[in-house]
């Protein structure tokens, strides 16, 4: 018998008692339970005693995130996202190549250089971002586990944990399942070979060719059966993929309230918490016009969903920037809900920080602030839950 059923013994018929059975069962023995629970105190009330203990996660921001004019450089995003209290950092191809080349260095030396700024710092390097385009793809295999040697190899050169991949988006692929399983298998594989090892992040991006939303890259994680090879979950692209639509004056899709909760829910009672190595948060504005082959951003090389995200992804809840997206409740289902205790990371890309008076100092400021209005909302929520 679980501590809880011991407690309660009728909390199994009760939703919210499963879901407390779910996050207390593997940790919490009886001997373990909260001494100042009382037997006849309501499933209700221990929920909210547990959730008053989240919400202490580690916060990091992509290098993107904090500029993306060529006068933000990567020394000056890694000293404003530690001055205004950031934990981690993502480090973003772009930015690394562009320190490479400032100081004339090698993409490997380069990465033991940022490794040390960011050491003296204080501030840890959670990601390397982002390796694009592999499973599936029409390249020789053997050529594309070439470049994924390197890219491990400037992983580890900049001590961090995670290769963020997104899954793939290219339209012309080789589509046989079996086949991409086996190859980001192998991926798995070559990230553990050496000391550390690297977790591949696998990300389902709302325009994903095929993993567009979390449930079909939980099921690549599942099938590939590897420790090292988990999930990243964005709150934008379960956005967009569900809720938002670019091609209406309302910015929603009809159904998107119901499709989001109920995958917001099956996320909570289904979800392996750890198969899930970091989330990242995000914001929206509706494309005003809608988007068509009119749109001052229109670009037929990407689909409508990159083109948003390109172009308007504020900070989560910057409503004066026009942010209309859900994130408060998809940082509930998955910080909350789920007690997620892992990396919560900031990954913005607004055409705003493309101006050099935008720079990242301003930037972290407005992440951190976004991270705590955010934070203080899910916190007030539970009070009144």
């Amino acid at each position: 018998m679980s501590a809880l059923a011991h407690h309660f013994p009728n909390f199994h018929h009760d939703i919210l008692g499963q879901r407390l059975h779910d996050n207390f069962s593997s940790c919490c023995l009886a001997s373990e339970f909260p001494k100042n629970i009382t037997y006849g105190t309501s499933v209700q009330t221990v929920v909210f005693l547990e959730k008053r203990k989240m919400l202490d996660n580690k916060i990091a921001i992509a290098s993107v995130s904090l500029g993306e004019h060529i006068s933000h450089t990567l020394p000056r995003k890694i000293s404003a996202a530690a001055g205004k209290g950031f934990a981690g950092i993502e480090i973003t191809y772009p930015d690394l190549e562009g320190y490479a080349q400032s100081v004339s260095a090698s993409m490997l030396d380069a990465a033991v250089q940022v490794r040390n700024l960011c050491k003296e710092n204080g501030i840890e390097i959670i990601a390397f971002a982002s390796f694009q385009n592999f499973e599936g793809s029409k390249l020789p295999l053997d050529e594309r586990l070439a470049t994924a040697k390197t890219w491990l190899a400037i992983t580890r050169a900049l001590g961090a944990e995670h290769l963020q991949m997104p899954a793939i988006y290219i339209r012309d692929i080789n589509d046989d399942h079996d086949l991409m399983v086996s190859e980001l298998r192998q991926l798995a594989d070559l990230a553990g070979a050496h000391e550390p090892v690297i977790k591949l992040a696998y990300e389902n991006l709302a325009w994903s060719t095929r993993c567009y939303l979390w449930e079909h890259a939980l099921q690549m994680v599942q099938e590939v059966k590897r420790d090292n090879f988990g999930l990243c979950l964005d709150s934008f692209h379960l956005c967009v993929a569900l809720w938002a639509d670019a091609f209406s004056a309302s910015g929603r899709q009809v159904d998107g309230d119901k499709n989001l909760q109920e995958s917001l829910q099956r996320f909570v009672e289904e979800f392996p918490v750890e198969q899930l190595f970091y989330v990242q948060l995000s914001d929206g504005e509706p494309m005003t016009p809608p988007y068509s082959k009119d749109h001052p951003w229109y670009d037929p090389t990407l689909e409508p969903g990159h083109v948003w995200s390109n172009e308007a992804r504020p900070f989560p809840l910057e409503k004066q920037c026009g942010t209309y997206m859900p994130v408060q409740t998809i940082a509930q289902a998955f910080l909350v809900d789920k007690g997620f205790t892992g990396w919560v990371s900031l990954e913005t890309f607004d055409r705003r920080m493309r101006r050099k008076e935008n720079g990242p100092e301003a930037n972290a400021e407005r992440g951190m602030k976004a991270w705590q209005t955010l934070k203080g909302q899910l916190l007030a929520a539970q009070k009144t839950s």
